[in-house]
Parts: structure tokens; C-alpha cells; sequence
């Protein structure tokens, strides 16, 4: 009702204004047609004046007549400029005026909303108390059904505790029973119980100890067998080594730069930018006093490849922040990944070999960044599946098989991830998974005597993987378990929830853990640091201290469009 009326009061008041405006410009026109006809008796009176004197020259009357029409339009223009300014702020009166109007109409929706949502609560609470008396009326049904129920269970208790009494006197009955069995036993067969016993324990430490002696036997047989294997290995490998060892796998690379400057902007300001590499490429990254050089540490041999590779382009840009840092490495990464598969179809290739898994392709690829025993892996492959070959045509044994299980033979030690299993063991499940053939498998799994030789291809594989072997430099035990010892701790470091991913750096005496920010908080961060440490002493054997860094970094990322 207020609101009506103050509606009206103001639709009143700018009605009222109107008006007046409206009267004003009424006056105006008036005036001006009150103008127009002064100008025409004015004329007028300039035409008498004009006839009556005739003695005035021509010239002074136009200058006149001039100089009153210059004033006349003057004043029309006034006029006009006054009546334009009038209609302006009619029209400005007029906007406030319907602005007022639209603002009472919201006012009234809100009202209206207001008391329409009242209208919804109320009915809601009446809905709410009507379904509270019926869960309190369920409740009293259940809590009676619940009192009858007790009751029953009751009784069921009282039948079950009779039932177990009964059980309880069957069991006493049936041990005394046989223990009068056990009387007439020994009464029958004329000794106690404790000499049936010594009896019977005598005959069986007798065949113990044949067994045991025949499994002594057997182990001694084994071990001169394979004492006298090693000895014409080592025979063998001493007559073919005529140089000294000369093949070392490194787990360091060096990046050359054109001055020292360039270190300060690779470790960036406060570090940033040597923190950002390392995170991306999970290298290590030694700025020392190396005079023009940085070294990068890492026994992944790939990622040490692709954090050499990014460091260079980075270095040849000059533009080095963390996004950028992080755009190279993807790239190279992807470049090393096509680098690979070209790899290993070119290895293809070159031995004559069609039909291989993609996935054998980029594992044999891979093989190129990949040392064993200080030999490079892909260059111990070919070589195996070269002389495979031959041994296979000189015995009329089918040479592609041979070639084939001779490339593929260590093809276990490059499968991504953390396997228990030996290398041959993995290889062979996964030439399974590929459908190689059932000979070419078996050869993978027994070059190392880790299942038994079915294959005629088998033997030529072990032999020829011992004649690439017996090189220089070939068997290096410590490293080989070095690396295990290395991907063992990432391996331990990863099964905890919310890592993403563990880096093993510094030659193994520490790892960096990189965990999901939205699984694991600062407090969870500390105490899975401790965690791992703790599993980490618990589970393996290590010289010195292994520092154990997690990681937790939180990024927010908006576009502007």
C-alpha cells in the first residue's frame, strides 16, 4: 500500500514537471511567433521609411536592413537553442522518471519472491513435522519388535547352553573311550605308549639321514659340475683377454657451456631453475668449480640422455625459466622416443628380421642407452644374434631363429618397471605376450640356465652370449649390482600412496619423492619421509646414508582469453 502511494506521488510530481516544461516551450513558440511578427511590422516599417525617404542612398538601407536581419536571426536562434535545451531536459525527467518506476516494480517482485518463499518454508516445516511423527511412530514399532525379539533370543540361549552341556558329557564319554582303546592296544601289542613312540622316531631319523646324505651327494656332484664350468670359462676368458679392461659404464654425463657466467642462469634465482630441471628430468645437476662444464648424475642412462640433450638446447636458447625448462625436456623427450623406435626398426632391418612386436622394436631401441657388464647392450645383441647365426648355418640349425632369440635374448633388462624376476625370465614372458615362437623363447629363458633347454637354438644362444661376453671389460658383478640396488630403492620409495614419482640420484645416496599435492599434505610429507627411510633400513643393505627428500608442489594454472 505504501509503495502505491508512493508510486502515485511521484507519478504526480514529474506529471507536474511535464506540464510546466510542456507550458514553457508553449511560451516559447508564442514568443517567437510574437517575434516573426514584430519582424514583419519592422519590415514594414523599413519599406515606408525606405519610400518615404528617397533622398538616403541605396546602399545605406541594404546595410540597414543588414544589420536588423542579422539581429532577427540571432534571436531565432536563441530561441531555438532554448527550446532544444528545454526538450533535453524533458526527456532527462522523463528517464529518471520510468528509472523510479522500474525500480518500485522490482521492489514489489522482491515482496512478492519474499512472501512466496515464506509461503514454501512454512508448508516444508509442516511436511518435516508430518514425517518426524512418523519416524517416531517407526521407531516405537521397532523398539517393540526389537523387545520381542530379545525374548526369543533369549529362549535360543537358554536351548543352546543345554545343547552344549549334552556336547560337553559326549566328549567326556568319547575320551574315555579311548583311552580304554589305547589299553587294549598296548595290552595286544606288548609295549607302552613312550616305546611305540621311540619306535617310531628311530625309523624315521634312519630315513632322514639317507635322505639327507643322498641330497649331500647330489649338491657335491652339482657343485664340482659347476666348478668345473666356471673353471673353462675362466680358462677360456683369460686365453681371449689380451688387453686390459677398457669398457666402463658411466653414470655421469658432462654438458659443456661456453663460460662460467652460464651457470648463474642455470641455477637461476634462489635455485629455481636447477630445481626445475632436476624435477623434470630426475638427473642430478652438479654445478662445481669445473672450469666451463656442468655435470649431470643419474644411472638411467635414457633420462640422463634427455636432461644432456635439454641442457644443451637450453643453453644454445638462452632463454632458461622453469616453463620453458619444462617444454624443452618435453620435447626431447619425445625426439628420444622417436630416436629409439628408429633404432630399433634400423636393428630390424639390418639383421633381416620381419615380424617383430612395435613393442619389442622400442624395448630392442632402447637397448642403445642401456649398458650391461660394461658392455653397451644393443651393440652385446647384435653381436649375439651375429654369431648365433653363423654357429646355426654351420650346424644346419634355422640361422633367422637364431638371430632372432640372439637380439631379443636380454631383452628383459630394458622392460620398464620393478620385476623381482631374473632378466631371462622376464624376457621370455614377454616374447610370450608377443607371439614369438615357442623355440625363440625358450632360448631367452635358458641363456642363463634359469629354466631347462628344450630348443636345438638354445645352447647356441648361452654359447654365443658367453663369446660376446669374454671381451674386456665384460663382467662387472658390482655394477650390475649397483643398479639393483638403485631401482630396489625406487622400487621401495614407490609403494607408498601418493607418490608419483622417485628419482635415485646422487649414485645412490639419495632419493628425491615426488608426491600428488591433493593425496598428500605438508604434515603427511614429513612423515612419509621418515617412513620410507625407515623401510628402506629395514629392507636393504647399503654403505653410508641414503637422504631421503620428498617433494610436494602445488601449481595454478589459468589462461586468459
Amino acid at each position: 500500500m505504501i509503495f502505491a502511494i508512493l508510486a502515485t506521488a511521484v507519478i504526480a510530481a514529474i506529471l507536474g514537471f511535464s506540464i510546466g516544461r510542456f507550458l514553457k516551450i508553449k511560451i516559447g513558440n508564442q514568443r517567437l511567433a510574437e517575434a516573426s511578427v514584430e519582424a514583419d511590422k519592422l519590415l514594414a516599417t523599413a519599406r515606408d521609411e525606405a519610400a518615404q525617404l528617397n533622398a538616403k542612398t541605396v546602399q545605406e538601407l541594404q546595410t540597414e536592413f543588414n544589420a536588423k536581419r542579422k539581429q532577427f536571426e540571432q534571436e531565432i536562434s536563441e530561441a531555438k537553442a532554448a527550446l532544444k535545451r528545454n526538450k533535453e531536459r524533458l526527456e532527462i525527467s522523463q528517464s529518471k522518471l520510468n528509472n523510479r518506476i522500474q525500480r518500485v516494480n522490482e521492489r514489489e517482485t522482491v515482496l512478492q519472491k519474499a512472501s512466496e518463499a515464506i509461503e514454501a518454508l512454512r508448508r516444508q516445516t509442516e511436511k518435516q513435522q508430518r514425517e518426524t511423527e512418523k519416524l517416531v511412530q517407526n521407531a516405537q514399532t521397532l523398539f517393540e519388535d526389537g523387545k520381542r525379539q530379545l525374548v526369543g533370543l533369549e529362549k535360543q540361549e537358554a536351548e543352546w547352553i543345554k545343547k552344549k552341556e549334552a556336547l560337553d558329557q559326549n566328549e567326556a564319554e568319547l575320551q574315555a573311550l579311548i583311552q580304554q582303546s589305547l589299553q587294549k592296544l598296548e595290552e595286544l601289542s606288548g609295549m607302552t605308549r613312550a616305546e611305540a613312540r621311540k619306535i617310531l622316531i628311530d625309523e624315521m631319523v634312519g630315513e632322514a639321514r639317507l635322505e639327507s646324505a643322498a641330497m649331500v651327494k647330489e649338491v657335491r656332484d652339482e657343485a664340482k659340475l659347476q666348478a668345473s664350468r666356471q673353471a673353462r670359462k675362466i680358462v677360456l676368458t683369460t686365453i681371449q683377454r689380451t688387453a686390459a679392461s677398457h669398457a666402463i659404464e658411466n653414470t655421469v654425463s658432462v654438458v659443456d657451456i661456453k663460460s662460467d657466467e652460464m651457470k648463474g642462469r642455470i641455477i637461476g634465482r634462489e635455485g629455481r631453475n636447477i630445481r626445475a630441471f632436476e624435477a623434470a628430468t630426475g638427473v642430478e645437476v652438479i654445478v662445481d668449480d669445473t672450469p666451463e662444464a656442468v655435470i649431470l648424475s643419474g644411472f638411467d642412462p635414457v633420462r640422463r640422455e634427455i636432461a644432456r640433450l635439454s641442457l644443451l638446447k637450453l643453453i644454445q636458447d638462452g632463454r632458461i625459466h622453469p616453463a620453458r625448462i619444462e617444454e624443452i625436456v618435453e620435447k626431447v623427450s619425445k625426439e628420444i622416443e622417436e630416436e629409439i623406435i628408429e633404432t630399433g626398426e634400423q636393428t630390424a632391418i639390418d639383421l633381416g628380421l620381419q615380424g617383430l612386436h612395435p613393442e619389442l622394436i622400442r624395448l630392442v631401441g632402447r637397448m642403445r642407452y642401456r649398458s650391461s657388464y660394461g658392455q653397451n647392450l644393443l651393440s652385446h645383441s647384435i653381436e649375439v644374434a651375429k654369431i648365433s647365426s653363423i654357429m646355426a648355418s654351420e650346424l644346419g640349425i634355422d640361422a633367422k631363429k637364431a638371430r632372432r632369440a640372439g637380439l631379443l635374448h636380454d631383452i628383459g633388462k630394458v622392460v620398464e618397471g620393478d620385476l623381482e624376476s631374473p632378466h631371462a625370465i622376464v624376457g621370455m614372458e614377454l616374447a610370450k605376450k608377443y607371439k614369438e615362437h615357442p623355440d625363440v623363447c625358450n632360448a631367452i629363458g635358458a641363456h642363463h640356465d634359469e629354466i631347462e633347454m628344450t630348443s636345438t637354438i638354445s645352447p647356441i644362444i648361452q654359447s654365443a652370449d658367453a663369446i660376446s661376453g669374454a671381451r674386456p671389460g665384460a663382467r662387472r658383478e658390482a655394477l650390475e649390482s649397483y643398479i639393483k640396488r638403485l631401482e630396489k630403492l625406487e622400487e621401495l620409495a614407490g609403494g607408498f600412496k601418493g607418490v608419483e614419482r622417485v628419482y635415485a640420484i646422487q649414485a645412490g645416496r639419495e632419493i628425491r619423492v615426488i608426491v600428488n599435492h591433493h593425496l598428500v599434505n605438508d604434515a603427511l610429507a614429513e612423515q612419509l619421509a621418515s617412513d620410507i627411510s625407515k623401510k628402506i633400513e629395514n629392507e636393504m643393505q647399503y654403505p653410508g646414508q641414503i637422504k631421503v627428500t620428498v617433494i610436494r608442489e602445488l601449481r595454478a594454472v589459468s589462461f586468459a582469453k
